[in-house]
């Protein structure tokens, strides 16, 4: 997550449970930087109008005056394939329908531009079954929305870890586990990776041009769903 995007959702956050405070600590683990940098942050939206302020004490934090914040209107492109991917849970319910019409509705109020990227992301997203529960790390989800290569190291199955260059290209979820779709430089091909094996990484300036289809997976094509926006 770029600096801009994080000092939005910052006070967001903070306007979801105002009156109550947020810890610089609890903010930092939330957003995986540094109490430091939250601190940073907070200072820089104060100077900017942001009214927000700090409670002492060790139950404190900050607070934002949430009469004085509008939330904001439009969707970014990683915001829309979210909502995408929680309505892809839906099916089968009596709320699939209704949760469709409102994405479509929210897509409908993005710029030309965000709504393109927005599809352009949901389109590296592949589905089997209802998708998964785990977590991906926010450096990696940020780079495949960025389309940046990752220096990241590996566990395999038997926990064995490697050092590994890749460029990523989207995710495969399945009902248990999401992988990151990548090329591989080390191995000179397609590899998924499963995101909790993934031990640490860290983000290169260096652009990823490359694309793929889901016909370079070895997964049967009547099992795999392109998520899509509507």
């Amino acid at each position: 997550m770029n600096r801009t995007d994080r000092l939005y959702a910052l006070v967001e956050e903070l306007r979801a449970v105002s009156p109550r405070p947020r810890s610089a600590r609890w903010l930092a683990d939330r957003f995986e930087v540094s109490t430091r940098t939250v601190e940073r942050d907070i200072v820089a939206l104060q100077g900017s109008g942001v009214p927000i302020w700090a409670e002492p004490g060790r139950t404190g934090g900050y607070v934002v005056d949430r009469s004085h914040t509008l939330p904001p209107v439009n969707l970014t492109a990683t915001e829309a394939v979210a909502m995408a991917v929680a309505l892809h849970r839906l099916a089968g319910t009596p709320f699939a329908m209704a949760g469709g019409t409102a994405l479509r509705k929210l897509l409908a109020v993005l710029p030309a531009a965000d709504a393109a990227d927005a599809r352009l992301l949901a389109g590296r997203v592949l589905l089997v079954g209802s998708g998964p529960a785990t977590s991906v790390p926010a450096v990696v989800a940020d780079a495949v929305a960025a389309r940046r290569v990752l220096r990241l190291r590996y566990a395999d199955r038997c926990g064995v870890s490697s050092a590994r260059e890749v460029e990523p290209l989207g995710y495969l979820g399945n009902d248990r586990h999401w992988y990151l779709l990548a090329w591989c430089r080390l191995r000179a091909g397609l590899r998924c990776f499963r995101t909790d094996r993934i031990v640490a990484v860290e983000a290169s300036p260096e652009r990823v041009t490359r694309e793929f289809s889901p016909a370079d997976l070895d997964v049967p094509a009547e099992r795999v769903r392109r998520l899509t926006l509507v």
